[in-house]
């Protein structure tokens, strides 16, 4: 692939990962300066919506990643080439990180930048982003790559499954299932420290469900004219 259409395709991931971030950490932060306006329901529903219309806008570009582990893991199930790994990897990050910039410049100060942290023990908190990503990649690698689904439905499907994970998983651990999503806002908070948890747990469990749905895929039955 040629160096223009890399940068073509990393700028569309800065784009969908700065809108996914700008919408759902905007929302956390929205909540936390103005209170009474979002609920927990509404902000989980902010993060869906972002991923869905960016899958929409850009998927037919870069392939809608907008997440460090779901690039590991289309990589390790070879849907996608490890030498674009890294500037996949760079693209959201800088995209999540710009978002969280724009949002501390044109929101009043306050206490959060929409940062997650586990309310359980560590090994808890793991167990919970090693599930919730499972989920979500399974189902981001079944409408992706598989061509007995429903595509045009990916954007929905995709976005659905982060706001179930959301809504069950927030209150526990924040739900991140992403890395560039939890690093941003926990560099503006200087908490670093259980940063590691949002990428072990999303980076396993996200390879863990591309490999699992390689191993259970099923290859189209092509059914042969009878001769006349």
């Amino acid at each position: 692939m040629s160096s223009k259409v890399l940068v073509k395709k990393s700028l569309a991931e800065l784009i969908g990962t700065f809108t996914m971030v700008f919408a759902g950490c905007g929302s956390v932060m929205v909540a936390e300066r103005f209170p009474g306006t979002l609920s927990h329901t509404v902000i989980a529903v902010v993060f869906g919506l972002a991923v869905a219309v960016m899958i929409y806008a850009v998927g037919h570009i870069s392939g809608a990643h907008f997440n460090p582990a779901v690039t590991l893991a289309f990589a390790a199930a070879r849907h996608f080439p490890f030498e674009e790994v890294v500037a996949y990897w760079a693209s959201q990050i800088t995209g999540a990180v710009l978002a969280i910039v724009v949002l501390k410049a044109i929101l009043p100060v306050g206490q959060t930048y929409g940062a997650t942290f586990p309310a359980v023990p560590w090994a808890q908190a793991l167990g919970w982003e090693v599930i919730l990503t499972f989920f979500l990649m399974f189902v981001i690698v079944a409408v992706a790559t598989d061509t007995r689904a429903v595509g045009t439905m990916a954007g929905a499907a995709i976005g659905g499954t982060v706001m179930l994970a959301a809504w069950v998983g927030g209150p526990v651990t924040g739900a991140s299932m992403n890395p560039a999503r939890s690093f941003a806002p926990a560099l503006f908070e200087g908490r670093l420290d259980v940063m590691w948890i949002y990428v072990v747990g999303p980076c396993l469990g996200a390879v863990g469900a591309a490999l699992l749905y390689e191993a259970i895929r099923l290859t189209p039955v092509i059914k042969k004219r009878s001769k006349a």
